[in-house]
């Protein structure tokens, strides 16, 4: 009784083993390395995937992908990274299989000109000093008082200028001495 238990063990121990040994019905993997066509450098993030689906990888730090797909009598595999031209790969996956992949380099773009415009004054030529131009939008912005638009109150509302005081109409310029505009 013993000898038939040791074996039945034994059988179930080498039939599990047999079962995880094989792979996956109906799925292989394809793997490989991507390099530049000219210097054989790994290229490293180039997209590996099927197109018109979401199934894809990735290559890592050393240029290497692997990618396990469902068994097709034809598939098409593509490969693309910025500034290389995509290539794509026709394989017929009835086993696992290796695709070493090289990628040439695209299109160099041509040489981008800058070039200033001489028509604008500078700033440092002119003899015109401290002049602000308030823009009419900003004018028909402030609320009318008896149906007019104030444009002194648009000038107090700038930057470094202050109404009169109390008693006084005009304003009084920061930086400017003792001027006041009534």
């Amino acid at each position: 009784m013993r000898k038939y238990l040791h074996i039945n063990f034994l059988l179930i121990y080498l039939s599990i083993n047999l079962l995880n040994a094989q792979p996956t019905p109906g799925k292989f993997t394809v793997s490989g390395y991507v390099r530049e066509t000219g210097s054989q450098e790994a290229l490293i993030g180039v997209n590996v995937y099927l197109p018109g689906t979401t199934t894809g990888t990735t290559t890592n730090t050393y240029g290497f992908y692997s990618i396990t797909l469902p068994a097709q009598d034809s598939l098409r595999l593509a490969y693309s990274f910025v500034g290389y031209e995509t290539s794509s790969r026709t394989l017929s996956l009835r086993s696992n299989q290796v695709q070493n992949v090289s990628l040439t380099p695209g299109r160099a773009l041509s040489e981008v000109q800058v070039k200033a415009s001489t028509s604008v004054e500078k700033v440092s030529e002119s003899a015109q000093m401290s002049t602000i131009d308030v823009p009419i939008a900003q004018i028909k912005k402030i609320p009318a008082f008896l149906g007019e638009k104030d444009v002194l109150k648009v000038l107090q509302l700038m930057p470094g200028v202050q109404k009169g005081s109390e008693g006084q109409t005009g304003i009084y310029v920061r930086g400017v001495a003792q001027t006041r505009i009534s």
